[in-house]
């Protein structure tokens, strides 16, 4: 998967992520209001593991993108 002819940038996995995949996190895990970082950066990973199993981020952004500020 390193070579890719297109493949999404950061800033719009992140977006993407807090637009389609925080809700769930915060619905499932934040009821008491209270942000679980560790929740969110569970889901980051996963997420981008899917993104790099699916081939829409290549293995080097899979291992060098940062969570985004949204996981606290």
């Amino acid at each position: 998967m390193s070579n890719l002819e297109t493949v999404i940038l950061w800033r719009d996995a992140a977006r993407t992520f807090e637009e389609e995949v925080l809700p769930y996190i915060i619905a499932a895990h934040e009821q008491d209001g209270v942000i679980d970082s560790v929740a969110r950066h569970e889901a980051w990973n996963d997420w981008t593991d899917a993104l790099c199993k699916d081939g829409d981020i290549s293995d080097w952004q899979y291992r060098n993108w940062t969570h985004p500020s949204c996981c606290g």
